[in-house]
């Protein structure tokens, strides 16, 4: 089994994310008239910088996440799921920000530790399989707002941006999607829109470099990760 670290969204925050699709693009040199054509080339993959990590001296607990990551991710090796922020654009059915909330099972039962189950505000589920390399997507709405336009999902730890919409026929949407899919999706899942998350590198093998300051008694560090792509296409291959 994969050992995947997951970062700790709430203990070690950033002030900014930035997350963004690099494309493929290939150029066919400059035409008589000075312009540049250029031809996408693949969808891409996800770069994810996590800004201003905000780590005060007096919390332990944070130099102590810190630390553990790092040594468990050995530089690039590693493979962490790395939470992306998208409630700016997420599809919640009120229009704002929504929490998730914590239920029982039908039966009022919890977990075995006695806590309750955390449920997403948003459900939409997957209307049709979407196989490896899809660039499209049918969509049911369960419970969210009905535009399902510009928002983020992830499934198994691949993140996914949807574009325009290509055909709505009742609650189910036919949507691009990118970068293309990494893993079939089958029909019927259930998709995380609440909190997506990217399974990443680390960009640099010291990417987790951290300072000290014992006058200012915090630090600020940022972070880098490159979606790890090279686990999907061995995957794919059945290598793992």
């Amino acid at each position: 089994m994969v050992d995947i670290v997951h970062w700790p969204f709430c203990l070690l925050t950033p002030r900014q994310v930035q997350a963004n699709v690099v494309a493929f693009t290939r150029s066919g040199g400059k035409s008589l008239g000075g312009v540049e054509p250029v031809t996408r080339t693949d969808l891409g993959y996800w770069q994810i910088d996590y800004g201003s990590i905000a780590m005060r001296n007096r919390y332990r607990d944070q130099w102590q996440a810190w630390q553990a990551i790092r040594s468990k991710l050995g530089g690039r090796s590693g493979l962490i799921a790395v939470r992306v922020p998208s409630s700016l654009s997420a599809p919640y059915v009120s229009g704002k920000f929504e929490q998730m909330d914590e239920v029982t099972h039908g039966d009022n039962s919890l977990f075995d530790d006695d806590t309750d189950y955390v449920q997403g505000a948003i459900s939409v589920v997957t209307t049709e399989i979407a196989p490896i390399g899809s660039t499209e997507i049918k969509l049911r709405i369960i419970n969210a707002a009905s535009d399902l336009v510009g928002v983020r999902f992830s499934f198994n730890y691949a993140l996914y941006e949807t574009g325009p919409v290509t055909d709505i026929t009742g609650d189910v949407w036919t949507v691009s999607i990118s970068p293309s899919v990494r893993e079939v999706i089958p029909v019927g899942s259930t998709l995380e829109f609440d909190q997506p998350t990217c399974l990443c590198h680390l960009a640099e093998d010291r990417g987790m470099d951290v300072t000290q300051d014992a006058i200012g008694k915090n630090a600020s560090p940022n972070v880098s990760f490159i979606e790890a792509t090279d686990y999907w296409n061995q995957l794919t291959l059945g290598l793992v």
